[in-house]
């Protein structure tokens, strides 16, 4: 695929009308270009539809699409994990003002208890309420909420994160979903960000990051992180090729409108399945084309030497050791064989002989190329199979061997189950 013009039609361009990202039209001129649209195609496609469960706005695409450019460009501050967890949670805290707390539209958020209740359960107190009362309490009032189609979340009450833990009193129900929801998150960073604190330290960083995280105006905190996150990622991979691969450049520019497109769905010209398999399809070429082509080598050499035979499928066999009698296995024979597997370059990728222990199995239910070369077999000859990869794995990957290898196995044929 050398060309390929990505036309968007007008009616899905307006999606993203006024977006300070819009859907755009993509024009392909190369391979690089390809890879670098549909990887950034595929992953937006993939966050649109489980991170955002396909409700795409482009006020939140914008915040996803300003955080991957933050990280490409690296200016992503540089925290500790205990910061950072802070700051996020104060984020989604934040967001939550829009959404009701826990993102729930019939609760109203009362940041105040519900950071009292942080507090409380990052220093173990449990004179309210145990974590794992406060973990059954919300769960099952979170379930019941479900049941209720009606919006009744109200004006959310504003507060700030104390240093201290302190009981409060709880006049409402809504109070309690609070105060259980911030014992219960509390909890979880006493158990597995602050386990290390000795000092009360870690707790002060977390707390002065969760409020710096409320000053943020985000709609999606986790969206934004997993941005920020990504575009990191690329920036420090790119001298090792894009997606680790030295062939292919990394062109941000195109990754970027790939996510955008994606996020949008506005690519109608290509299907996610068929940018999907191109991918895959080009990404193989590049990483194991010469397996391939040295493969098909190897192949064309050995069937010149005498005593080989190639059959009309294109297997390769030789016949080291005839064997007795004038049964042969049908493929839905089981057989017990003895074997001796390698690649091309003398690589041992599996044997029975070096295990020292015989393998029975259905004849019909491995690769094509053992199905079709043991029945060429009476019990007690040995054959040597070389494999070409469309009758071995393909494509496919196969534990220690490379997708499109050529194989070569030396088998036995112990006996014939019927």
């Amino acid at each position: 695929m050398k060309k390929l013009f990505l036309c968007l039609t007008a009616g899905l361009m307006l999606v993203s009308c006024g977006a300070k990202h819009p859907a755009e039209t993509v024009t392909l001129t190369s391979m690089n270009d390809s890879v670098n649209y549909f990887l950034g195609m595929l992953n937006g496609d993939q966050v649109r539809m489980y991170t955002l469960r396909g409700e795409v706005e482009s006020d939140v695409v914008d915040e996803f699409i300003d955080a991957l450019v933050r990280g490409y460009e690296g200016k992503v501050p540089e925290l500790s994990e205990t910061a950072q967890v802070g700051r996020s949670f104060g984020s989604m805290i934040k967001a939550s003002e829009e959404t009701g707390l826990a993102g729930n539209d019939k609760w109203t958020l009362n940041e105040k208890i519900l950071f009292q209740g942080i507090v409380n359960g990052m220093n173990g107190d449990t004179v309210m309420m145990s974590a794992d009362d406060a973990r059954a309490f919300f769960s099952a009032e979170y379930n019941k909420s479900r049941m209720d189609t009606l919006s009744q979340a109200g004006k959310p009450v504003k507060g700030k994160c104390p240093k201290d833990a302190k009981v409060i009193e709880l006049k409402t129900y809504n109070d309690s979903l609070n105060y259980a929801f911030g014992v219960m998150n509390g909890t979880d960073v006493r158990l597995y960000i602050l386990s290390s604190d000795t000092t009360g330290d870690l707790q002060k960083e977390f707390i002065a990051n969760l409020n710096e995280g409320m000053k943020s105006k985000v709609l999606n905190p986790q969206l934004v992180q997993q941005g920020e996150q990504v575009g990191t990622a690329i920036r420090e991979q790119q001298g090792d090729g894009l997606i680790g691969i030295p062939e292919l450049a990394t062109d941000f520019e195109l990754i970027k409108q790939g996510y955008i497109n994606g996020l949008y769905a506005s690519d109608t010209t290509i299907s996610v399945q068929e940018a999907n398999m191109y991918l895959q399809t080009t990404i193989d070429a590049i990483r194991y084309g010469n397996v391939k082509e040295e493969g098909e080598a190897y192949l064309a050499e050995n069937a010149l030497k005498e005593g080989v035979i190639v059959t009309e499928s294109g297997l390769q066999y030789e016949v080291l050791k005839a064997g007795k009698g004038k049964v042969h296995p049908k493929a839905t024979d089981k057989v017990e064989v003895h074997y001796h597997g390698t690649l091309i370059d003398g690589t041992v990728f599996d044997s029975s002989v070096e295990r020292g222990e015989s393998i029975t199995f259905a004849l019909n239910q491995v690769i094509p190329g053992w199905t079709e070369g043991v029945q060429l077999m009476t019990v007690g000859a040995k054959y040597r199979f070389v494999i070409p990869q469309e009758l071995a794995y393909g494509s496919r990957n196969a534990g220690a061997i490379p997708p499109y290898s050529t194989l070569i196995f030396e088998v036995e044929l112990i006996s014939i189950e019927k």
